[in-house]
Parts: C-alpha cells; sequence; structure tokens
C-alpha cells in the first residue's frame, strides 16, 4: 500500500512539473530568444539619428516641426514590420535625435529603450566613457562598406584612398565609421586610433599638434577629449589628405552641400548613402574607393536588455530572412518587410 502511495505522489509530483513546463512555454517570459517579447503593455522607447538618409531619417529636419519626429527609411520600416508580427508584443514609439555624437549609448540611459540610426556594430561602441560594458547590439541587419563620394569630374583623380593628397579636402562626419576608416585607410592613425606626429587640429577653440601618444585617439567609438569639437586636419605629410569636419546641424546633409559647392573634394561615408546621394545627383556625384571591409549595422539596448535584444533578433531575423533580405531587396520592394510579416502572421495561427 505504501509502496503504491509512493508511486502516485510521484506521478502527481510528475504530472505537476510537466504542466509548470507546459506554461511557461505557452506564456513565453519577457526577452525570450522565442515567442513573446514583453507582455505587450510596455511601449518601448526608440530615439532614431534624423539624419541618415535613407537608413534612418526624419520627415522634416527642421527640430521644432513636429513631422521631424516621423520616422521613415529602411530602419524605420523594420520597426513597422516589427509591431505588426503578431504574437511579439512590441510596440514603438519613436523620438528623433539630431546629434549623432555617441548616439549609441543613450539606450542605456531612461530616456530610451532601444536607439537606432545605421549603427556600425563595434565591440568598442558597447562600452562608456569609462571602458565598461553598458549596451548590447542586436545583430546585424544591414550591410555596410566605406566609400568616397566625389564630383564626376574627379572620379580617376580620386578613384582611391591611396590617391588623395594634402592637396584633397575630404568632408567626414565625427564619431562614424565613415571617419575612423578614412584615418586607417589612408595612414593618419596607427591600428589603435593614434593620430601621426606632427597633425595638426583645429577645434573650436584652439589648435593642438599631435605629440604621437595616445592624448590624441581617434576611433568610430569616440575620441581624445582634446580633440573634441574637432574642425579641420592638417596632415604632417603631403602623402595624406586634410580632413574637414561637417554636419553638427544636418548631418551629411552639410557634407553634400559642401561638395557640390566645391568647398570639398569628397564625402569619407559609406556605400548605401554614397549610392542614394549620386543616384539623386542625375550624374553629378560618383561613389569611387569602395572599402574591401563590410561593416554591420545594428540597434542598441541596455546592458540588462540583453534578452529582449535576443528575442528582437530572432524577429530581425525572421524579417531578412536570416539576413539574405537587406537593404537592396529593401530598396527594390519597400514592402518586403511587410510581406514577411504576413507570411508570419499566417504561419502562428
Amino acid at each position: 500500500m505504501r509502496f503504491r502511495l509512493f508511486i502516485l505522489l510521484i506521478f502527481i509530483t510528475v504530472m505537476l512539473l510537466g504542466c509548470e513546463q507546459a506554461r511557461q512555454i505557452a506564456t513565453p517570459q519577457k526577452g525570450t530568444a522565442t515567442g513573446t517579447c514583453t507582455d505587450g503593455t510596455h511601449v518601448l522607447k526608440v530615439g532614431f539619428y534624423a539624419h541618415f538618409a535613407p537608413i534612418s531619417y526624419s520627415a522634416n529636419k527642421d527640430p521644432v516641426s513636429a513631422a521631424f519626429h516621423t520616422h521613415l527609411g529602411y530602419e524605420a520600416d523594420l520597426l513597422t514590420a516589427l509591431k505588426a508580427m503578431e504574437g511579439t508584443g512590441l510596440t514603438f514609439s519613436r523620438t528623433a535625435i539630431a546629434e549623432w555624437d555617441s548616439i549609441w549609448l543613450q539606450s542605456a540611459e531612461p530616456t530610451y529603450d532601444i536607439i537606432g540610426g545605421g549603427i556600425t556594430i563595434l565591440e568598442s561602441r558597447r562600452q562608456d566613457a569609462t571602458g565598461m560594458p553598458a549596451v548590447v547590439f542586436t545583430s546585424g541587419h544591414i550591410k555596410f562598406r566605406q566609400t568616397l563620394l566625389v564630383r564626376a569630374e574627379d572620379t580617376e583623380r580620386l578613384s582611391t584612398h591611396a590617391a588623395l593628397n594634402s592637396e584633397v579636402r575630404v568632408g567626414a562626419l565625427p564619431g562614424t565609421t565613415g571617419e575612423a576608416r578614412l584615418l586607417q585607410l589612408t595612414g593618419f592613425v596607427d591600428a589603435d586610433g593614434v593620430l601621426l606626429l606632427g597633425t595638426r587640429v583645429e577645434t573650436r577653440d584652439r589648435t593642438v599638434v599631435a605629440d604621437g601618444t595616445a592624448a590624441y585617439t581617434i576611433t568610430a567609438a569616440g575620441a581624445s577629449p582634446n580633440l573634441s569639437g574637432r574642425q579641420h586636419l592638417y596632415p604632417p605629410t603631403e602623402t595624406l589628405p586634410q580632413v574637414i569636419y561637417l554636419g553638427d546641424t544636418l548631418g551629411e546633409l552639410e557634407l553634400l552641400e559642401a561638395l557640390v559647392a566645391g568647398r570639398i573634394d569628397a564625402i569619407a561615408r559609406g556605400e548605401v548613402g554614397s549610392q542614394e546621394a549620386a543616384h539623386a545627383s542625375h550624374g553629378k556625384l560618383v561613389v569611387t574607393a569602395f572599402d574591401e571591409q563590410i561593416e554591420y549595422g545594428g540597434f542598441t539596448l541596455a546592458l540588462e536588455d540583453a534578452d529582449l535584444a535576443a528575442c528582437i533578433d530572432e524577429k530581425l531575423d525572421y524579417l531578412t530572412d536570416n539576413k539574405n533580405i537587406g537593404y537592396g531587396e529593401w530598396l527594390q520592394d519597400p514592402l518586403v518587410f511587410m510581406k514577411r510579416v504576413e507570411q508570419w502572421n499566417t504561419e502562428i495561427q
């Protein structure tokens, strides 16, 4: 009798454990890699860079305009598709951010849950100013290559980074991979981002000269404090270009205006934006000096939201068909992500 009672207790325990496991599977917790990402009651606050057309940009460049916070572009459509996926619990509110400087770290602050804007995934960008891990990236949903955008008449003269010299003025947006790769590919900095000895740097407040030490460092994750507000780099040799910084107010739009007006000779920027600008120029601008290195862009979330990032990753992988659907496919068919949503919603019914 006691033996039968013991067996019955074991059976009941196993059944209860099985029910609990089934309940957990049926009701996934926030941030698990499958199923619901949130409980659906929390609106995730997205901050997006306002000046990176066609990846992420505002409907109106004027910050006082109501349309400034209307999100357009490739990443805007990705977020809209994420929200439309049934069973994910994802809802977003969006706010435009005009300043690029360390924008990726803003997801670690209470103001935002997610930050986007064509942000290249770099290990150094996961860390705050003290070097401590602060944010996580979603897996890359878009590919980038760095290029030069030049006027059509300069196509041959400025066909490669090796062709640049001290008479060439290259425009760059500070704190971008466009700037960082330009400096790396031309030999302006070493492997750690340290500027060449003798490089003269004009900032908003003063002029400094690099002494060859880490006190004069520029990377895609940031720059030394004494290089903050840099406006012009003058090379120490004739084999390197001048670098002119613009874009504090309107991002790369200021660079494009300067290039067309002849105030600079080239722009160091990603292939996607360069190709778009070249197409819109009707032959006046040309893309040259394609970088062999491939970069991937993603969204950032706070370090403590790593589980949520993993859940969003799964949905992004579905929307992009495991990265087989990217910018090119979206450009050909802007509804491609919503078509994937329809497939998702049909499959889960």
